[in-house]
């Protein structure tokens, strides 16, 4: 047990600046506090003590303002920075080494049943106010950009932005609009933080399309008057 417990503080202090001291991160880091009630609660949980499992996650909601379902399933070194606001669902399963901001939510649609929560791969990134929803995987070392919601799939190696989110960035590489690799931007970072307004992105592609849809225009026009002109 104290073995985990300095895994977890070692967690904190790897990805979060601000940590000082392992002390501090002891006694007033309320994401690390509600990892440890839900440890207590999934246990009692998986021994079919529901009652008193949801007693535990509804206590450690009240004082660190983070739910985590019993039922859910961590992995080891998860950080939930500040963590306010963030919901993990039942059948959700959280896997190694993974950063979860505030606001953030690992829910269902409302369509599913058995599982219905998504599933998060080792060292994936969840921004502050994203939305994952639905009985799907998130692969390994992806990025989810702040207040994205994701409603499928996401590979590994994936940054996904906007909403719906759609992939950005993959293996290292921009991702265009239609799914192709940006050689140029192969280079540049993304985190996230410095990511592409999806709007913008929305916006240039309805552009384009009013572009395609003009030029046709034209073209039939100008069948139609050569045409009816030869009458």
């Amino acid at each position: 047990m104290f073995d985990r417990i300095k895994e977890d503080i070692r967690a904190v202090k790897d990805r979060d600046p601000a940590a000082r001291s392992s002390l501090e991160v002891f006694f007033l880091y309320s994401g690390l506090h509600a990892i440890w009630y839900h440890r207590l609660s999934h246990a009692l949980y998986c021994r079919k003590r529901y009652g008193i499992a949801r007693f535990v996650s509804q206590w450690a909601r009240f004082w660190t303002g983070i739910e985590i379902h019993p039922g859910a399933s961590l992995g080891r070194g998860v950080f939930i920075d500040h963590g306010a606001g963030v919901v993990i669902g039942e059948t959700a399963v959280v896997g190694d080494r993974c950063t979860i901001y505030q606001g953030a939510t690992l829910g269902g649609t409302g369509k599913d049943a058995g599982k219905r929560h998504p599933t998060l791969g080792s060292g994936v990134l969840v921004g502050c106010g994203a939305k994952i929803l639905g009985p799907f995987t998130v692969g390994d070392n992806a990025k989810i950009a702040a207040n994205a919601v994701v409603l499928r799939e996401v590979p590994p190696d994936c940054t996904a932005v906007g909403v719906p989110a759609e992939v950005v960035r993959r293996n290292g590489k921009k991702v265009s609009p239609g799914g192709a690799v940006n050689k140029e931007a192969a280079g540049q970072d993304m985190d996230v933080i410095h990511i592409p307004d999806p709007v913008s992105r929305k916006m240039e592609m309805l552009m384009l399309r009013i572009e395609q849809l003009e030029q046709k225009i034209n073209r039939m026009e100008r069948k139609n008057e050569y045409e009816h002109g030869n009458l």
